[in-house]
């Protein structure tokens, strides 16, 4: 079937599906006065305001689209296909809040994936066999097996390597569920107040206990290139090629980029149902998530209206947020504020400026944004069929419900498309998900969701903006690429969704279409996310927060900034 193009430039063009609050507003009237407004209805705004909302804070959440969720939504954007229009993966929901909120018993269910990585050779098979290709999963004899088929020095080294990253990710954990460490408060006042300050030490006391001798290597891998890392453990391309497209997925860096072993780390640091490193899909799409987090906030009592859209934060003439003002005129006041929207959006777009200093709108300004990500979300009336895995009759196989990795076999094609992108030209690289293979409730009979995470592409096209034409000659390009991987994808092909970085931005509210509200380099890590003298949630104007993925512990992980944000928003309000 030819591509009927349903939704150009992802305008909205369906029913949305997998939402709370739907028509615009909660089961409550929205109150002219709140203890607490949370400004975005991402999975971050979402859990802060449940938690807000147990620490005895009347609380309301804001949202500007139709939809819950942030990026983290389901929406039905061809006739019959339910997509992940923006997230698609879920592992870094920390498990304390998944306990705590009960997600289950709210209606959370996720598929689990396994195998999780699937990368196919573009090559000619030997004596009629099928080109090879790599497949790796939670099975660490079947990853040594097909590792094998590469290099036998490789498969004996891979279960090492597992578990020395495995170590490392796991010391991470205390700091994620705890705000960064409180300099001025432990330098600075009274001997009470900086013995109270020295408690927020304690996760990276811990963190440090956990590593051990191992303090160095993870000194390394945050600092270094994962090339250096891989090089060092690996000799087979295939398998590099892999765990390096791990290493830049959703950040503008190359894997020859120091920093870029972080972002390794940071993807295998997840956990889901209790198993360390796990990926799975949302029934009904990561609006799933998004639906069940709001479910369990509205039974503590949380009021949530969509299509409320924040004009400007309140300051008053002391200086103190005294709420928000909506775009339609509504004024609400409230004790305290949050937000979880980006730094930037929250501070150039929704604060007024006379209430910051220029030396602070400056450093805003040089937050780094930049994104290589252009999502595309496809509907086909069949399975995709690869050369290197061949299945009859349209059934799935093991590798179908992996992250597909797409002419990104070989390391020097990601740091070819780095450059290009850096210079302003697309380049594609594809992370080829197909949900509906494990979650039915996707796509008709027959039918899927193929989801295209794919980059390196630039927020300007050598120097100008996207056409149309720009992002259906780069989704085309796409598709061309996965053709030669699974012939016959592009015919089944019905409809498509393109989201380069400007759309990302200007639908979701993503500052500069970066996935992870701001880059996850060292400079904006910890103590330095957003900023060095912003890294505790509070901002300059008293009572305004921010509890979205540009604070500590960053993007993707989910549930962590807005629980940070909101305990420690609790904490202030009892000391005052």
């Amino acid at each position: 079937m030819a591509a009927a193009l349903w939704a150009r430039r992802g305008r909205r063009t369906a029913a949305v599906v997998g939402t709370v609050a739907r028509s615009g507003s909660s089961r409550a009237a929205l109150q002219s006065q709140y203890d607490a407004l949370v400004i975005g209805g991402g999975h971050n705004g979402l859990v802060a305001a449940a938690y807000l909302q147990k620490g005895g804070l009347k609380t309301a959440v804001l949202e500007r689209r139709h939809v819950l969720g942030g990026a983290a939504v389901s929406e039905e954007i061809v006739p019959g296909f339910h997509f992940s229009r923006c997230s698609y993966l879920l592992s870094l929901l920390r498990p304390h809040i998944y306990a705590d909120l009960e997600l289950k018993k709210h209606g959370l269910k996720v598929y689990m994936r396994d195998p999780h990585a699937f990368t196919p050779m573009l090559e000619e098979g030997v004596k009629g066999a099928p080109p090879r290709s790599l497949t790796l999963g939670s099975d660490l004899a079947m990853n040594q097996k097909e590792i094998g088929k590469f290099s036998q020095k490789d498969a004996k080294a891979y279960p090492d390597f597992v578990a020395h990253l495995e170590k490392l990710a796991g010391a991470i954990h205390p700091l994620l569920d705890a705000p960064p460490v409180d300099i001025p408060g432990v330098t600075t006042g009274s001997l009470g107040k900086r013995l109270a300050a020295a408690k927020t030490l304690t996760p990276l006391v811990k963190c440090g206990l956990k590593l051990g001798r191992n303090v160095p290597d993870f000194y390394e891998i945050v600092t270094a290139p994962i090339m250096k890392i891989l090089n060092r453990w690996f000799d087979s391309e295939p398998l590099i090629a892999t765990l390096a497209t791990d290493a830049v997925i959703g950040a503008m860096t190359s894997p020859s980029s120091p920093g870029s072993g972080y972002v390794l780390l940071h993807h295998v640091m997840g956990e889901l149902e209790k198993e360390k490193g796990a990926w799975g899909y949302v029934e009904g799409g990561m609006g799933g998530v998004s639906q069940a987090i709001a479910s369990a906030a509205q039974s503590y009592g949380v009021d949530i209206f969509t299509e409320k859209d924040v004009a400007q934060v309140l300051v008053g003439s002391d200086g103190a947020a005294r709420g928000v003002a909506l775009k339609d005129g509504t004024e609400i006041s409230s004790r305290v504020v949050l937000s979880n929207a980006t730094p930037y959006v929250t501070f150039k777009n929704l604060t007024p400026q006379a209430a910051l200093s220029p030396e602070f709108i400056k450093a805003i300004n040089q937050i780094d944004y930049t994104s290589p990500v252009t999502k595309i979300n496809v509907a086909v009336d069949k399975l995709p069929n690869f050369l290197a895995r061949p299945t009859p009759d349209g059934i799935p196989g093991p590798h179908h419900q992996c992250s597909i990795h797409l002419n990104c076999e070989s390391v020097e094609v990601l740091e070819t498309a780095y450059k290009e992108a850096m210079n302003g030209r697309p380049s594609t690289n594809a992370g080829d998900e197909i949900p509906s293979v494990l979650d039915p409730t996707l796509a008709p009979p027959g039918c899927h969701v193929v989801s295209l995470f794919t980059q390196f592409t630039p927020y300007h096209i050598e120097g100008r903006e996207w056409t149309d034409q720009d992002r259906e000659a780069y989704a085309d390009t796409a598709f061309d690429w996965v053709e030669q991987y699974a012939p016959g994808f592009k015919k089944s092909v019905v409809g498509r969704d393109i989201l380069t970085p400007p759309d990302l931005e200007r639908i979701f509210g993503l500052t500069g279409g970066n996935i992870f509200h701001g880059s996850m380099s060292l400079d904006q890590l910890y103590l330095a996310r957003p900023l060095p003298f912003l890294s505790n949630y509070r901002s300059p104007v008293k009572g305004l927060y921010l509890c979205g993925s540009g604070t500590h512990p960053g993007g993707g992980v989910m549930g962590s900034p807005g629980f940070n944000a909101a305990l420690t928003t609790i904490a202030d309000l009892k000391r005052h």
